[in-house]
């Protein structure tokens, strides 16, 4: 527990290499990160983290290097997750798309880090939300968590994020089914980028059409912004709106809301975790997975009462526990 106390104190005092170190133990799971997940959690809560996502080639990164600059002639700290999870590696297109992430190299107050699955989705966006954590309590002013598609997985890891802008190309059908199928409902500001393309009209008056009237309860209004990410045209403008929205939510109480429900989405999401590892472990005592497919095949057993005999243990542990008198 010392060698996390000691990252803990070397990261919240601005040392990098004890950021990279912790976001490293946190990507990892490797043993003691939980601790220092925990140690970390009483020094966040100051910055604003920003989410951005839309299909492959809509210039998410180039628009993130704009972004990050921006914020930096502010005289703000930056830190990028550019999250790829479609990958179970660390690497490939992210870090491909790094390269278009060039004016802050060199800049120690941008603080760009790739993160891939690794083979395990499900935890990704519990992994992304560590990683906040960590350049929050590092004392970053702006976090911006960029991912590489559009999916469900997506989904999940930008609601990490205060602030969520999707990005669309101009007349690209893609783009308006993915809209359609689900991210429409997380986005707070719709980005045209490369609007200096043929069709970019178009596409704007298609979003405007399909978000007439979701917000219809005097809430935040999704704004559509334009922009040419390569030029940094219409950036200004986007900053402009992540700001409103940010007053938005403050002045609404919409911000202290969205950080409940993530904080009650994380205890569950851990306690799933936690508790399918106990039941795991469990069902390895009693013969493996294939030995009880065996039995139910031979209708010997039905599914639910496996599930049933090896829950058992764990809530008699429970019973007992709620029957111990507390400690006085």
């Amino acid at each position: 527990m010392s060698d996390e106390n000691d990252l803990v104190a070397e990261l919240i005092n601005g040392e990098y290499r004890a950021l990279a170190r912790t976001i490293t133990k946190i990507e990892n799971r490797a043993p003691g990160y939980r601790d220092l997940v925990a140690g970390l959690h009483e020094h966040t809560g100051d910055a604003e983290v920003i989410g951005i996502t839309g299909s492959p080639g809509a210039g998410k990164s180039t628009l993130v290097d704009k972004l990050a600059l921006s914020y930096r002639e502010e005289g703000l700290t930056v830190g990028v997750i550019a999250v790829d999870p479609s990958s179970p590696y660390t690497g490939g297109a992210v870090l491909g798309d790094r390269i278009r992430m060039a004016s802050t190299t060199g800049d120690m107050d941008t603080f760009v880090r790739s993160m891939g699955a690794r083979g395990q989705l499900g935890g990704l966006s519990t992994a992304t939300g560590d990683a906040i954590k960590a350049f929050d309590a590092f004392g970053m002013d702006r976090i911006i968590v960029e991912t590489v598609g559009a999916g469900q997985n997506e989904v999940d890891i930008v609601r990490t994020a205060d602030t969520v802008a999707v990005l669309v190309q101009p007349e690209s059908g893609d783009d308006i089914q993915m809209l359609k199928a689900g991210i429409l409902e997380i986005g707070d500001v719709f980005v045209v980028n490369k609007a200096d393309m043929a069709g970019a009209d178009r596409t704007v008056k298609q979003l405007s059409e399909m978000l007439e009237g979701r917000h219809d309860d005097g809430g935040w209004e999704p704004q559509i912004v334009e922009t040419v990410a390569t030029s940094a045209e219409g950036i200004d403008e986007l900053l402009e709106t992540f700001a409103a929205h940010r007053e938005y939510l403050e002045s609404s109480g919409a911000l202290e809301e969205k950080a409940r429900t993530r904080y009650a989405e994380e205890v569950r999401t851990l306690l799933r975790e936690d508790a399918g590892r106990l039941l795991e472990d469990e069902l390895e005592r009693r013969g493996g997975i294939e030995s009880v497919v065996d039995r139910i095949a031979a209708r010997e057993i039905d599914p639910y009462t496996v599930a049933d005999e090896i829950v058992t243990p764990l809530e008699r542990c429970l019973d007992a526990r709620e029957e111990t008198p507390p400690r006085s």
